[in-house]
């Protein structure tokens, strides 16, 4: 079975013109035809028909789970997975450390094709004492979970590859390629990654990089494809 995911920071879709351009970050998705994809910050105003959340997932012809962690002027914001795959139960964390930005995760419990997955999707804070708590939260949700397949992706915010948050994922999901991908137009740094345990059903990790996601936002998609046997 194989089953294609990606992380995709849109930056509320403001692209490196500093334009909202909702159907840049539709175009993209097209073109990573992915079953799920988890987005971060993700704004939009939820009363509005049509929303660019809305948008975006019919673009994919995708199911909406919203994680939204913040009401600002503009509207909602936060976390998003727009997914293909079946969903068998859903949960929304709060991981936000005090006096810090909130902060999510949405977990998925899903079965495809009789294996069981759990998948959680995260955008982590700015500090390196608060990205420590918000891993260990993370870390007792995957240890708590019989699923076979594990994953974990999203926008860690990590800028240091031997940090301690990054460590302890080491040690719960082995080591996985982190490929730079921001800031969008020449990437330096891993901050968006995907972990996958077992390990061995990661096929296939890449950066997507185009012309039209080089300008849709400041981090680009990352994509992989996994191989479960």
């Amino acid at each position: 079975m194989r089953i294609r995911i990606a992380t995709y920071n849109i930056h509320r879709a403001i692209g490196r013109d500093n334009r909202e351009a909702p159907e840049r970050i539709a175009d993209v998705l097209s073109e990573l035809d992915a079953d799920l994809v988890a987005l971060q910050e993700v704004g939009y105003e939820a009363d509005r028909p049509g929303n660019m959340l809305e948008y975006l997932a019919k673009t994919m012809q995708a199911r909406v789970i919203e994680g939204m962690t913040l009401l600002d002027e503009r509207g909602n914001y936060g976390n998003a997975i727009l997914t293909r795959l079946p969903v068998n139960s859903l949960h929304l964390h709060d991981i936000s450390v005090a006096g810090r930005e909130p902060r999510g995760a949405i977990e998925l419990q899903l079965q495809v094709k009789g294996i069981e997955m759990q998948i959680i999707a995260t955008h982590l804070g700015l500090r390196p004492g608060e990205r420590r708590q918000q891993i260990e939260r993370l870390i007792a949700l995957f240890n708590d979970s019989p699923a076979e397949v594990k994953i974990l992706l999203g926008d860690l915010n990590e800028w240091f590859l031997w940090g301690r948050p990054l460590r302890s994922l080491y040690r719960l999901f082995g080591r996985t390629p982190a490929p730079p991908t921001f800031p969008g137009r020449r990437p330096w740094f891993a901050l968006d990654r995907i972990w996958v345990q077992p390990v061995t059903a990661l096929e296939q990790l890449q950066v997507h990089k185009s012309v039209i996601s080089r300008q849709a936002s400041d981090h680009l998609p990352l994509v992989a494809d996994l191989r479960i046997r």
